[in-house]
């Protein structure tokens, strides 16, 4: 017997209950330390489990040199922090930054791990000291692709194994949850340090749907989980409508997080915020489950790999013009030797 995805909206019964709701990682900033160097340098600047090549987006006037130098990745120190365009000022965007922090052994919710494992994101924000309201927002350094094949960095040259081929995982658990239906519940595990700031979550579906999630105030001291409660949420399967979805080719669905987002009332004081992220997690129906087939369709007709590497090819083309023309801005920009 073959294996198919099949849509469904309810998990196994109880009493009328929902019994099974997925808990996953939507991303883990304690998995995205610097350990891999790129191009001539030796320090590791990249993450290697996130690291992506973009040379291939370039034109063909760069050297093999420059091309090996074209690699990001969603290392801690590449995210960026965008302010409202009312609080963009030159002075305020330059020290708004993120950085990789480490944080104590004795931190509980660390329990003693060693210091590559203790790796959080820092945040510092500059926001106007005038009294008006105020954003930020805390962005990967490239929208994270949901149909990346998972790859290793063999020499110069990041690798797909045959095994992992077309299965489009490669950022799962770092910012991309796949087979996700209804979501219950959004946690994220945050650093506050008494600032009155609001905090909220940005996240994305398959289909381009975007939805903010507010998660509460940092107005406390120390690391805290905050959690976002659906109130749409119908946990009794008698009150939720139920529908029949065609089968094969139905894709599968995902969420994808956008970024954090980070508020400041016009009440407020302004000034320098600071705080650290350690991680967000989510839970969730299953989208789809997994039932026994007579016929495997896709063996037979290919849809929805043929679907998944176009999409995957866009995504990178779409991250590459980006990366390529910060490349060539950076190779522009002053060096001071004094500080190498």
């Amino acid at each position: 017997m073959k294996r198919l995805f099949i849509v469904a909206i309810i998990g196994l019964l109880f009493g009328g209950m929902a019994l099974f709701a997925e808990e996953s990682v939507l991303i883990d900033f304690t998995k995205l330390a610097a350990d891999t160097a790129v191009g001539k340098s030796k320090t590791p600047v990249e993450n290697g489990a996130t690291l992506i090549d973009y040379s291939g987006i370039a034109g063909a006037s760069f050297s093999d040199e420059e091309k090996a130098a074209m690699r990001s990745s969603l290392a801690l120190s590449n995210w960026e922090v965008i302010l409202a365009s009312s609080a963009r000022s030159v002075v305020n965007q330059s020290v708004t930054m993120t950085k990789e922090a480490v944080t104590s052994s004795k931190a509980k919710q660390f329990n003693g791990e060693d210091m590559a494992n203790r790796k959080v994101l820092g945040v510092r924000v500059h926001f106007p000291t005038e009294p008006y309201n105020s954003w930020s927002m805390i962005k990967p350094p490239f929208d994270i692709p949901a149909y990346a094949d998972k790859t290793t960095l063999q020499g110069d040259k990041l690798v797909v194994a045959d095994a992992d081929k077309g299965l489009g995982g490669k950022f799962e658990g770092f910012g991309v949850v796949k087979n996700v239906g209804v979501i219950k519940t959004l946690s994220v595990t945050v650093y506050g340090a008494n600032f009155p700031n609001g905090l909220a979550i940005a996240v994305e579906d398959q289909d381009g749907v975007q939805q903010v999630m507010f998660m509460d105030y940092l107005q406390f001291d120390g690391w805290r989980t905050l959690t976002w409660n659906n109130p749409n949420y119908i946990g009794d399967v008698r009150n939720r409508e139920l529908r029949k979805y065609p089968l094969y080719p139905k894709g599968m669905p995902y969420l994808k997080l956008n970024g954090i987002i980070l508020f400041r009332d016009a009440a407020q004081e302004g000034g320098d915020f600071v705080t650290y992220v350690k991680d967000i997690k989510v839970t969730y129906d299953k989208a789809i489950m997994s039932v026994d087939r007579d016929i495997n369709d896709e063996a037979i007709w290919g849809i929805l790999q043929a679907r998944n590497e176009s999409k995957r090819l866009a995504e990178l083309k779409r991250l590459g013009n980006i990366q390529v023309l910060r490349f060539l801005e950076k190779a522009k920009m002053h060096v001071d030797k004094t500080n190498q």
